[in-house]
């Protein structure tokens, strides 16, 4: 009987490594790979990938904005934007944005694996200022 999480599908991991006990490509699979494409849609600016020009996260625009809510109600709804366009698999049930100490901006994401209907969170750090 096949596994019904195999409908989450499988991808090469990120970061980008080889697996040595088979020699080749270390892949992700499942609510794995669903927590791998989510950070790199977050920490992927619009425009670094010349096939997919649109593909990623506007947050990056905002590193160096001033820590108001403002800017984390700003922050929140871009990382949700780019998670309900690009990450399919999820249900995007909360995006919260914390100013950490030395400049980071924090962004924790709740959401939900459609097929499996379990909620999850990734907690996502992006650089210092």
């Amino acid at each position: 009987m096949p596994n019904p999480k195999e409908q989450l599908g499988r991808g090469w991991s990120f970061p980008f490594q080889f697996d040595p006990a088979r020699g080749s490509v270390a892949l992700s699979e499942f609510e794995e790979n669903i927590r791998q494409n989510i950070t790199i849609i977050i920490g992927t600016r619009p425009g670094e990938r010349q096939m997919l020009p649109d593909f990623g996260c506007r947050v990056h625009e905002y590193l160096f904005a001033p820590h108001t809510r403002a800017t984390a109600a700003v922050i929140a709804h871009h990382v949700s934007e780019a998670l309900r366009r690009w990450e399919r698999r999820i249900e995007v049930l909360k995006v919260d944005s914390i100013p950490e100490p030395g400049g980071a901006i924090r962004v924790q994401v709740e959401y939900k694996v459609v097929l499996t209907d379990t909620v999850q969170t990734l907690s996502y750090s992006l650089g210092n200022r």
